[in-house]
């Protein structure tokens, strides 16, 4: 399995996939960083007020190295935002913030969805690391066992990144729904965050093709689809 060109050629359409939703991320966030947003709220006070709105208490808004690092985190209720965001009052910050804080309100309403990917991290972290101990030791030593007990862990993973998607685009949905409701921005700067949050799920939709191409390309070596 090792610089198997069939590798490369099952991977084909998530890598292409891939680079395209990065060039477009990029390209939609370098666009709407550059808008700053009517209201004149900064990521921060539109991650604060949108939270208030949906009646969420106890959330922590903090700042965190990087770009791009923005997440919440469920388990420290705590809401994460690069400081281009915390602290930018463009479309892109505010597009951003309210993904984010889109995640939070999931968190307090329970959303089934959101519940699930919460109780996977675990297991699909084990899968990330374990399967590809199995799967290397499995096709090693030819041993069908370990290699087909190496893909069901992987598929751990790819079940993952399955039950991710709804979430992302869930969050996305609400993002755009409250900061309009909300009067934080425009009928027409809401044009503009969709591109930006569009984009971004397209990077969470290639991260999922791979990983079900991967498994694919995993069944195929380990003799899955022969015809018997």
């Amino acid at each position: 399995m090792f610089f198997d060109p069939m590798y490369f050629l099952f991977l084909a359409p998530g890598i292409l996939l891939a680079l395209w939703a990065q060039a477009r991320i990029h390209s939609a966030y370098h666009h709407a960083s550059r808008i700053r947003a009517a209201s004149g709220y900064t990521g921060a006070q539109t991650a604060a007020a949108l939270l208030h709105t949906a009646g969420v208490t106890g959330v922590h808004i903090e700042t965190v190295p990087g770009q791009m690092t923005d997440h919440y985190s469920p388990s420290e209720k705590t809401l994460r935002l690069s400081p281009e965001v915390y602290q930018g009052q463009s479309l892109a910050a505010l597009g951003i913030a309210a993904h984010e804080a889109g995640h939070a309100i999931q968190d307090a309403q329970r959303y089934s969805p959101l519940v699930i990917r919460n109780l996977m991290v675990p297991l699909a972290m084990f899968g990330s690391n374990a399967a590809w101990i199995l799967l290397i030791l499995g096709f090693s030593l030819q041993l069908a066992g370990l290699i087909y007990l190496g893909i069901a862990v992987f598929g751990l993973t790819v079940l993952f990144q399955l039950v991710n998607l709804p979430v992302e685009f869930d969050a996305s949905r609400r993002a755009r729904q409250m900061l309009l409701a909300g009067g934080l921005v425009t009928q027409e700067e809401d044009e503009e965050v969709a591109r930006v949050l569009n984009a971004a799920a397209m990077t969470y939709v290639a991260a999922t093709l791979t990983a079900v191409l991967t498994l694919l390309y995993f069944l195929f070596r380990a003799g899955a689809f022969n015809r018997r």
